[in-house]
């Protein structure tokens, strides 16, 4: 069922979906402009606000496009206690146990098919390419895009030089940056039209990032499991905070979906909701209105 916009709610006021927060025993959280915005970190309202829901008896989980590596200390400071979901999905894994409860590559069929329409002539010079192995990045060569990456993600990319070399491990995940968003929207509707969503999962999480999954592998998938497989609960048990075209999945499995401001538009329609963007602790309002 397709959802009202959360402008519709508030038309007909918000106790409608405040009494459907009663049912939320799982709340879950994008990293990258959602609880984390310029500055990188989490901020004391939206920590606060976090602590207070859990304290309550709601479970929090972190559902990023990140690595693993990359989003652990968000999942450690808002002390979830459940598995940490990162690429989009593709990777679930408890820090505590080290249990991995999921794993879906691309398969290295695809990965060479991609690399070689990245390495076009036309392409090669404008795309920084990465390839996610074994919870490690590796590139070409460390372009700036890669650096502010590289920075941002608080890890150390490996060049390798021909990328083929490495896939003798297939990837998590296949991303390709450009500065210029025409070329990243190119990149994805054209490769979209090549691909079935049975074969490859594309998407975007913010508007110069271009990423590919194992198709099984998004966030709408990954949030199931941990709500059904691991918790016992249903989708109306489950409200999410995102804020780009990769939350689309989880939004439209969760109860209650809830948009940040800074979103465009496209998702925010999707959303029951829409919250101040990141940059206005718009975390922790939804939280506040929504579950508290």
């Amino acid at each position: 069922m397709q959802k009202a916009s959360a402008r519709h709610l508030e038309s007909v006021g918000i106790a409608d979906i405040a009494a459907q927060s009663t049912d939320i025993k799982l709340l879950v959280l994008d990293i990258d402009g959602t609880i984390a915005g310029q500055s990188n970190i989490i901020t004391e309202p939206v920590k606060q606000a976090i602590s207070t829901v859990q304290a309550q008896g709601v479970k929090v989980v972190i559902a990023t496009g990140r690595m693993y590596r990359s989003a652990l200390r968000f999942h450690q400071e808002i002390n979830s206690t459940l598995p940490l979901i990162a690429y989009q999905g593709a990777w679930i894994q408890d820090p505590v146990s080290q249990t991995m409860h999921r794993h879906l590559p691309v398969s290295r069929e695809i990965a060479e098919q991609l690399l070689d329409y990245f390495e076009q002539p036309e392409l090669r010079s404008l795309l920084s390419v990465h390839f996610y192995i074994n919870d490690q990045l590796y590139v070409r060569e460390v372009t700036v895009e890669t650096q502010i990456y590289a920075e941002r993600s608080g890890i150390i990319p490996i060049p390798v030089g021909d990328l083929r070399q490495v896939l003798s491990n297939e990837p998590t995940k296949i991303l390709a940056l450009c500065d210029d968003t025409d070329i990243i929207d190119n990149l994805l509707g054209s490769l979209a039209s090549q691909y079935t969503p049975a074969e490859l999962y594309l998407t975007k999480s913010v508007a110069t990032f271009f990423e590919a999954t194992n198709p099984f592998a998004n966030k709408g998938t990954a949030v199931r499991y941990i709500a059904e497989e691991q918790l016992g609960l249903q989708s109306h048990n489950v409200m999410t905070i995102g804020d780009n075209f990769n939350d689309v999945e989880m939004f439209n499995y969760a109860g209650i979906s809830v948009a940040m401001g800074n979103a465009p538009l496209q998702v925010q329609a999707i959303a029951n909701w829409i919250a101040p963007n990141v940059e206005e602790n718009g975390v922790a309002v939804a939280i506040e209105t929504l579950l508290l």
